[in-house]
């Protein structure tokens, strides 16, 4: 870690060699916020950097609470979350600055300096801080600010000095919250149970313990943003994030484990997955086979010329009602052999009032592209930061209408932004808190491990059958079958006859060159089956359950809902086009145009879970609970934000945003109306719902 740019953080300089580059991919921001704009910064400067999903959490979630604060500290309402008080165990002292003559000109300068400073502080030892720092200076002096200004005496009342000062408050506290920051984020003490496995070599290569996190050996490891890391063997990524503090997580919901001696901190523990047993073939064994099958049965839809094709509309996707609540009920929630889920779209976009107009397309294309789409990689700013481009996508939308949970007044763009970002950056960060969390404690196996475990024992359907294992693979016909003689897969001597084969996407062995080939599905011996993924990735780093595609995904959903205060995306449909032959990287792909759609946030974040399982990352055991974990960490974090942004003056449970009377707790939108004169129930209207009598005399009688 370089300390001397500690104080100010003021970063090395590089030379502008990428400017014109950069001015081309900013130019169409300038009608956008600061915050925006350096949201999209620090977006570029993700998709650079190596691929780490619970870093970039944490990161999005540090530079939009530094971009709050700056902005927040010459609000008459909001409160900081970091200046001026203490939070995860670290203080930030601040004396008040006075109120300037143009509010938002200093807002826009403090957030400036506090964003430059941390990203370039952040990003130091990025594999693309060249690219970056060029970046974030022309940004920077674009705005027309001085790089060379480093003061943090803030008592001037100069915003800028407030900005670098802010900068350092986040960064020190970075220092001491729990991720090892000054060691690069190295695990301290997590050690794998099983050996690593070379996937181009068949089997699972004497896994010793099937239930557990099996590292992968690599000639060449190239990880999710397009890095070569160094070393053969990637380690198991941030095991121990449970320890990082939080946004909004609180210790009645942490558990803390121990093993071997180490703590594992967990919250909202969801129970364990479902471990095969080893010794009879007991307990969650029949399920543990199900999940790991489907992902293999589901890997036999990635060939566009089968005929199978789909509407991928909303009109037929998505409008899931509820969740499996146990292991049990996961076969009734996913169609097994046909793949998708019990989602049965929408009869109307509620916008417009219209039909969805349906989108018929091969469902290998479909599945594919959702599979590439949210795999974060090459270039991809991660799960987390994949869901701040919908949320940017969202804001740029004409029929949004920024008004805080679609209520109260319309905020102006850098309000807007500033809330946004930490409501959503403070739920990434505590989904990557959970969901590691999680995944360090249970080290649960991935696909490609329990798969090819399975096939090695055989099958399990048939002791009368050659090659039976109780804990072998189930015998489908047409999908999961024994090799016999004869068989194309026979090999020399007959030495594959009994062992297992499937009916599956056959590997990137059948790929040479991705922008011409299509690797197809056929059958192929069961000990070589491969994810949906790269040869030089197949499988991410770290251990299966929770997915933490799932637990960002539903997380992030729930924000975005609270915050708009409508489930649908504006207009009734987000969408994402994939261009015939063009989009897809693994291999050539899709075989027609077609456009990703989605009704809701929450269809979109379903999608995302759908995917991982067609993607070969995913079983349904890993996908369900980091659903049922967005549901709950997505509100947690919005309630948590909103304390921040609003006050409840006259504590009758509503805040100011929405209370049309924030000094009187009779009155509010739950009120119920008088006859005062007041507007009691916030409706816009007075004494309505007051009933008029109207008499008549009857003067003759």
């Amino acid at each position: 870690m370089n300390k001397g740019i500690l104080p100010f953080l003021t970063g090395k300089l590089f030379l502008l060699s990428f400017f014109l580059f950069f001015a081309a991919s900013l130019s169409f921001a300038q009608q956008h916020s600061v915050a925006r704009k350096w949201n999209e910064a620090l977006l570029a400067a993700i998709r650079k950097d190596f691929a780490r999903p619970p870093v970039h959490a944490r990161n999005l979630f540090h530079i939009s609470m530094a971009m709050y604060d700056a902005w927040a500290v010459y609000d008459d309402e909001a409160e900081a979350v970091l200046l001026g008080k203490t939070f995860g165990g670290y203080t930030c002292p601040f004396n008040g600055v006075p109120a300037p003559a143009d509010v938002q000109a200093a807002q826009e300068m403090a957030m400036s300096y506090a964003a430059y400073r941390l990203l370039g502080f952040r990003f130091q030892n990025s594999p693309g801080i060249a690219t970056s720092q060029a970046l974030f200076d022309s940004l920077f002096t674009s705005l027309g600010y001085d790089p060379s200004f480093t003061s943090g005496d803030y008592s001037t009342g100069n915003p800028a000095a407030l900005g670098n000062y802010i900068a350092t408050c986040v960064a020190l506290f970075g220092l001491q919250d729990g991720s090892n920051e000054p060691n690069n984020f190295v695990n301290q003490y997590y050690q794998p149970i099983n050996n690593p496995m070379a996937p181009e070599l068949p089997g699972s290569q004497g896994i010793s313990n099937p239930n557990h996190w099996q590292p992968l050996t690599f000639d060449v490891f190239i990880d999710q943003s397009g890095n070569v890391i160094p070393g053969i063997t990637p380690a198991f990524q941030s095991p121990e994030w449970g320890r990082v503090t939080p946004f909004s997580l609180q210790t009645d919901e942490l558990h803390i484990y121990e093993r071997d001696g180490d703590l594992y901190w967990v919250y909202h523990d969801p129970g364990p997955p479902p471990f095969i047993d080893v010794v009879d073939g007991g307990g969650y064994t029949e399920a543990f086979k199900w999940n790991f099958l489907l992902v293999a049965l589901w890997s036999s839809h990635l060939d566009p010329t089968d005929g199978v094709m789909w509407d991928i509309s909303p009109a037929s996707i998505g409008n899931i009602q509820s969740l499996p609540q146990t292991i049990e009920a996961l076969p009734d929630f996913y169609n097994g052999l046909e793949g998708g889920d019990i989602g049965q779209g929408w009869p109307l976009n509620p916008r417009t009032g219209q039909p969805y107009e349906p989108q018929v397309v091969p469902r290998a294309d479909y599945a594919r592209a959702l599979a590439e789409f949210w795999a974060d990689g090459p270039n991809s700013e991660t799960p987390p930061g994949h869901w701040f481009t919908i949320l940017n996508y969202v804001n740029d939308h004409p029929s949004l209408v920024k008004r805080f949970n679609g209520k109260g007044e319309v905020l102006g763009d850098l309000e807007w932004d500033v809330k946004a970002y930490l409501t959503l950056g403070g739920a990434m960060h505590d989904a990557a808190v959970t969901a590691w969390g999680i995944k360090g404690w249970y080290d649960y196996t991935r696909p490609i491990s329990a798969i090819r475990y399975m096939a090695d024992l055989g099958q399990s359907s048939d002791a009368g059958l050659p090659h039976y294992h109780p804990n072998g693979l189930p015998l489908i016909p047409g999908y999961v079958e024994l090799v016999l003689p004869g068989d194309t897969l026979a090999g020399a001597g007959n030495a594959n006859v009994g062992k297992i084969k499937l009916y599956a996407w056959r590997g990137p062995d059948y790929i040479s060159n991705p922008a011409t080939d299509v690797a197809g599905v056929g059958w192929i011996l069961a000990e070589n089956w491969w994810p949906y993924q790269r040869p030089t990735f197949v499988t991410p780093p770290f251990a299966g359950y929770v997915s933490g595609h799932s637990t960002f995904s539903r997380t992030a959903a729930e924000v975005l809902t609270l915050l708009t205060g409508d489930p649908f995306f504006p207009g009734g449909m987000g969408e994402f086009h994939a261009a015939q032959n063009e989009f897809l990287v693994f291999e050539d792909g899709p075989s027609v145009d077609l456009t990703l759609q989605w009704a809701t946030y929450q269809d979109a974040s379903d999608q995302t879970s759908l995917s991982r399982i067609w993607g070969g990352i995913h079983p349904p055991a890993d996908d369900i609970p980091g659903r049922r974990l967005g549901q709950v960490l997505g509100p947690e974090a919005f309630q948590f934000a909103e304390r921040y942004f609003y006050h409840d003056d006259d504590m009758d449970g509503y805040y100011s945003f929405e209370d049309c009377d924030d000094n009187d707790p009779n009155i509010h939108p739950n009120a119920t109306e008088i006859c005062d004169g007041a507007d009691n129930d916030c409706n816009g209207l007075v004494d309505d719902s007051i009933t008029v009598y109207t008499y008549y005399a009857d003067l003759d009688g």
